[in-house]
């Protein structure tokens, strides 16, 4: 009961933020469930694959869908996660925890910096760009059994020129290509419970299609606000299981105050000019 609890609770963030469902979904599987580590990796790869699908099915019934950036995302991203999980079993588990940490933590902070509502220039996402972003988030993923949402939905939004509700919908379909290649990356390594992925999986879709209704009545500040958040608490939470206390209090108010300094400091420039 508990297990489909928290399955349904992940499955609300992934449909309504776009990620952060494979970040909570392997430390349920291995703290909760008492799934190995490397089979709750590929586990998760294969939950967040199915759910996102469908979650990417709900939004593209909305139109907010972008087929043709989010297939050369995902190509990449394919490519990169099943490298990635043929790689995870040669890195320390601590290395890849700890960088995986780190990436969050600066993720959070571009968003956060990033939150100032003003102008920007129309921006496409060039081919060869979008391959190279998508095979490096690829490599993340399949490495740590994440998603990758964390990171897809960053570089849509900041690289690629997107709306947040259609860098959110993208991502999903990305996530969904990138976790069943690293799911395939993993497969032979590992044994899997499929009834217990199932259950998981079921619930988890169910969280998805609250979460995608959600999102719609959400304001895009309000979900690029609450993403950016999630993420900095998962990437706390990920340095305070591997680094003293003390070092990750350092590390989680640098971000901190590099973030809101700087949206600080591009937000003054709006409101002058508003004033004359």
């Amino acid at each position: 009961m508990l297990a489909a609890m928290l399955a349904l609770a992940i499955g609300v963030v992934l449909g309504m933020l776009g990620g952060g469902g494979a970040i909570l979904t392997l430390p349920m599987l291995v703290l909760v469930l008492g799934v190995p580590p490397k089979t709750a990796i590929a586990m998760s790869l294969f939950v967040v694959g199915t759910t996102s699908l469908v979650g990417c099915a709900l939004h593209a019934r909305a139109g907010r869908v972008r087929w043709k950036i989010g297939a050369i995302f995902g190509a990449g991203g394919m490519t990169g996660a099943f490298a990635g999980g043929r790689l995870a079993h040669y890195v320390p588990a601590s290395v890849l925890m700890l960088g995986f940490a780190a990436i969050m933590l600066l993720t959070a902070a571009a968003m956060l910096r990033d939150t100032v509502e003003r102008e920007r220039p129309a921006r496409t996402l060039a081919l060869g760009r979008a391959l190279v972003l998508g095979a490096a988030v690829g490599v993340v993923s399949g490495l740590v059994g994440a998603g990758g949402g964390f990171l897809i939905v960053p570089a849509l939004t900041l690289l690629g020129g997107l709306a947040v509700r259609e860098a959110v919908a993208t991502s999903l379909l990305v996530i969904s290509m990138q976790s069943f290649a690293g799911f395939a990356g993993h497969f032979e390594h590992v044994v899997i419970d499929w009834r217990l992925a199932g259950i998981v999986t079921a619930a988890t879709i169910l969280g998805t299609v609250a979460g995608s209704s959600i999102g719609q009545s959400t304001s895009p500040a309000t979900l690029k606000r609450a993403f950016a958040w999630l993420v900095l608490g998962m990437g706390s939470f990920i340095f305070g299981a591997h680094l003293p206390i003390a070092a990750t209090v350092v590390v989680v108010v640098g971000v901190l105050a590099f973030a809101l300094t700087a949206r600080a400091v591009r937000g003054a420039p709006a409101s002058a000019s508003r004033r004359e």
